[in-house]
């Protein structure tokens, strides 16, 4: 199985070309963007994708950004999703990872959404990856369990340190979660988390080594999984990000550290830990 490589333009201060630039410099094999943005944002995203020879994974957030609309229900999620599918069809995504659904909902809600979701994917011919995210209906372990219990064809995005900041504890102690949602993983954000945060302040830390090597445990469950399930290629967004989730020093604000330098650290040190996983 080989490890495909994509570039977040969350938090690039630049412009798609300008990401897509970054992207090529550092070996990665394509960029994970939303089709909506400011004013030309979809068209010079497909000149950037073409020029570079990179892939594309369509990010869509239903019903408002990557915290939804309290009270939008299950239609109108719906509805957002659609034109949003409709919206990135001309450039073909790889396969769009979805930030879908809603925490507050019960999960009977989070069940008709998903199932629902799954029939705009076949009905549009596109793969669709639900992200195990915060404020969204798979926030926690347990809620994740439930509805993959009842929608077993759903593939998902691993983002665990959403999972870790929502639980307090790293994933080891929920491993029958991490192993179903490893047999339904198809994409994984690598940014680590913490107990008390959703990214620490930089993956190669000493202090964060255990966070860092508890992320890598569920990483390679997934690999091994998809290696069962005939995966020939998997694919990793390294998504350390801005918004509160970088640290800042108090009083100037400024940061501790660098996006891209962030995001191109755990990406080199994920290939080599794909390597060693699979060749041993």
């Amino acid at each position: 199985m080989e490890l495909l490589l994509f570039k977040t333009l969350w938090g690039h201060p630049g412009t798609p070309s300008s990401g897509g630039d970054l992207a090529v410099t550092a070996g990665f094999d394509g960029i994970e963007a939303p089709a909506v943005g400011p004013h030309g944002h979809l068209a010079e995203l497909e000149y950037t994708l073409d020029a570079n020879g990179l892939e594309w994974i369509q990010e869509i957030c239903t019903a408002g950004s990557y915290v939804p609309e309290r009270h939008a229900t299950v239609r109108e999620h719906l509805k957002d999703l659609e034109a949003q599918i409709r919206l990135g069809a001309a450039i073909q995504p790889r396969f769009i990872n979805v930030m879908g659904g809603c925490d507050a909902w019960r999960i009977s809600q989070s069940v008709a959404f998903f199932k629902d979701a799954l029939e705009l994917g076949e009905k549009y011919g596109v793969q669709l990856s639900f992200e195990t995210h915060r404020g969204r209906s798979m926030y926690c372990p347990w809620n994740t369990v439930d509805i993959l219990e009842q929608v077993p064809g759903m593939r998902i995005t691993c983002d665990f340190s959403h999972w870790v900041v929502v639980a307090e504890r790293l994933m080891d102690s929920e491993w029958d979660a991490i192993t179903l949602a490893a047999e339904h993983a198809h994409h994984i954000h690598s940014r680590v988390g913490y107990d008390q945060g959703p990214q620490v302040p930089h993956p190669g830390a000493p202090e964060y080594a255990e966070c860092l090597a508890s992320h890598q445990r569920c990483w390679e469950a997934i690999w091994q999984a998809q290696v069962r399930r005939g995966y020939s290629q998997t694919t990793m967004t390294p998504e350390f990000g801005p918004d509160g989730y970088l640290h800042h020093l108090p009083f100037t604000n400024a940061p501790i550290a660098d996006l891209w330098d962030l995001n191109r650290w755990i990406g080199a040190t994920e290939k080599e830990h794909f390597a060693q996983v699979m060749n041993s």
